[in-house]
């Protein structure tokens, strides 16, 4: 599901596991990289939904409509996952590839969520993993 990410962000090393409330992901803009808060936890004051993933299938769904939802590439190095024994493991993200991200809004707050997939693999330990994207 992603629930850690290293990035590089103007020449400094990042590593953020979601339950930190200070974790933020790199968004790239036409013209530059942006830092945008991950997601929304529980004790966190807002009204956007708690947790830090969108699952493909809600979007297309239009659960995220009310929320202004942008697609975003997000510009992440490795990000890690859990197995089964809680065990974490880091992916790479392979150049030329991102993890797409979403970006949803209610009134002046700004938050970014992973977008998730169900996995190819049929023995995958998760079952949303995050959507990679090329091109």
């Amino acid at each position: 599901m992603c629930g850690g990410v290293f990035y590089m962000y103007k020449g400094e090393e990042y590593r953020y596991y979601f339950p930190n409330p200070k974790a933020v992901l790199p968004v790239k803009t036409k013209t530059e990289t942006v830092l945008i808060p991950w997601g929304r936890r529980k004790e966190q004051v807002g009204r956007l939904p708690n947790g830090g993933w969108a699952r493909l299938d809600s979007i297309y769904a239009g659960r995220w409509e009310k929320y202004f939802p942008v697609p975003v590439k997000l510009a992440i190095n490795q990000f890690m996952e859990k197995d089964i024994e809680q065990t974490s493991h880091w992916f790479d993200i392979t150049k030329g590839k991102w993890i797409q991200g979403l970006i949803a809004r209610d009134g002046a707050e700004q938050r970014v969520y992973v977008v998730t997939v169900e996995p190819e693999m049929a023995d995958a330990v998760h079952d949303r993993w995050p959507r990679i994207m090329s091109g």
